[in-house]
């Protein structure tokens, strides 16, 4: 079974309330709930934090998961050492993103990580998590 951690970054931990008519009505941790019914094969874990450092020290000190699926929020556009933090590490790594970010402001359309990652899925709501699990079958 693989073991498989969403970590989700700055302002996620407000899904459900923040900005509904991007992110939608539905808490993370509800979301979270739903993907282990559809996936049992895997193994999932769920990891959230506004700080960077809180974030990086979860990838770098979790070396027994088999990969990761990483929504960093904000991060993405504007962290160099996240993208080296995933650099580092050997584990499979998705970047995923809740909203299109071609679609959204100018600064949001630039991923400083997008090139440590294996892929990058965005736009499909929620089921951008699902997406990025499918990418972990074999």
């Amino acid at each position: 079974m693989k073991k498989i951690a969403i970590v989700n970054g700055v302002n996620l931990g407000e899904l459900g309330t923040r900005e509904v008519n991007i992110y939608g009505t539905l808490e993370f941790e509800t979301y979270f709930e739903m993907l282990r019914q559809r996936f049992p094969l895997f193994e999932l874990h769920y990891f959230q934090s506004n700080s960077l450092t809180e974030i990086v020290n979860y990838l770098l000190t979790n070396k027994t998961m088999d990969g990761f699926i990483l929504n960093p929020g904000a991060y993405t556009h504007q962290s160099i050492v996240l993208a080296d933090t995933l650099n580092t590490i050997s584990q499979k790594v998705v970047e995923v993103h809740i909203s299109n970010l071609f679609n959204r402001e100018t600064y949001r359309r630039k991923s400083l990580i997008a090139s440590a990652c294996t892929g990058t899925i965005t736009g499909f709501g929620l089921k951008s998590y699902d997406l990025a699990l499918f990418s972990f079958m074999d």
